[in-house]
């Protein structure tokens, strides 16, 4: 089921299939809340964020490998960066135009990007529990 979120002013292929894939893979590995931020008219050098959760730290590892393995599914290649993937309480995969955030529940509500960026247009979709 194709996200409705792509950024403002841009139908872009890659955007659209980077989106679905780490969308389709937090959904799969059962994050419980997923959110698309769309901060195109807000920063130059970014279209979105995608953020996640994990309940454990194997479970955020666990999505971060899922959307690298979708995303290379779906033609976008490999993250331009990974971060924080060895500790698993926070992981961001850099694809340029759009960054995956997958948080554990406490970094997720100290870092609160939702809140930082509270006038991008944001889509969230619930994962089954």
């Amino acid at each position: 089921m194709p996200l409705s979120i792509v950024p403002t002013g841009r139908s872009n292929s890659f955007l659209e299939n980077l989106i679905e894939a780490a969308v389709s893979a937090a959904e799969e590995k059962l994050s419980l809340d997923t959110v698309v931020l769309d901060v195109s008219d807000l920063n130059e050098s970014l279209d979105a964020y995608v953020i996640c959760v994990g309940r454990t730290d194997r479970q955020v590892r666990s999505i971060a490998d899922e959307v690298e393995r979708l995303a290379e599914l779906a033609g976008c290649g490999k993250p331009l960066r990974v971060e924080g993937k060895s500790v698993g309480e926070w992981v961001a995969l850099d694809y340029g135009d759009v960054i995956v955030h997958v948080f554990d529940e406490l970094a997720r509500d100290y870092y609160d990007l939702e809140h930082l960026w509270s006038t991008a247009p944001a889509t969230r979709r619930q994962a089954l529990r």
